[in-house]
């Protein structure tokens, strides 16, 4: 059962849904009503994994804050006593996997957010500096909720870079 937004469903390609086994939430706020849950419910009462591509408290649109994934997947697992497995941020294999590849080790990396607990918060958790951006869905006092801090709380995006190129890289860059 996809319950994500229909963007997101060529993702899923090849995947059967007519009789699901699994409970795959993301960001899809017209699947979030009463009916669409209460089957996601059922499946999951009768042994259906719960699989969260991410669990956000909310994320900004063009007119506000709204409600993202993380309360609904929050009210299944406490609806059927289940946990849900997170494959997106905080969890560490998301920012592992980022830097696959990449042969940058967690320390070497820099993680800029407006999600003080998702990106700063996860990114912190497996050895990144995190910075949060006072942008997006920042909410004053945010850099508070987490601990450790954030390494560094900026005005946007640019001023965070700006910060990295005269303060953490080297000068032979």
């Amino acid at each position: 059962m996809l319950l994500v937004d229909d963007r997101a469903l060529p993702d899923f390609k090849g995947i059967q849904t007519s009789d699901p086994n699994a409970v795959v939430i993301g960001l899809a706020p017209e699947h979030f009503h009463y009916q669409i849950l209460n089957q996601a419910f059922r499946l999951l009462l009768d042994g259906a994994p719960l699989i969260a591509i991410h669990k956000a408290r909310y994320y900004k649109r063009k007119d506000g804050l709204a409600l993202g994934p993380g309360p609904f997947v929050t009210a299944l697992e406490y609806a059927t006593d289940t946990k849900a497995t997170v494959v997106g941020k905080p969890e560490k294999t998301f920012f592992l996997e980022a830097l696959r590849g990449t042969g940058c080790e967690p320390e070497e990396a820099i993680m800029i957010g407006d999600d003080c607990r998702d990106d700063v918060g996860g990114a912190q958790n497996v050895g990144m500096l995190g910075i949060l951006v006072k942008t997006g869905k920042y909410r004053a006092a945010d850099e508070e909720k987490i601990n450790p801090p954030p390494y560094l709380t900026c005005e946007s995006f640019p001023h965070a870079v700006d910060h990295i190129l005269q303060h953490l890289l080297s000068s032979s860059v």
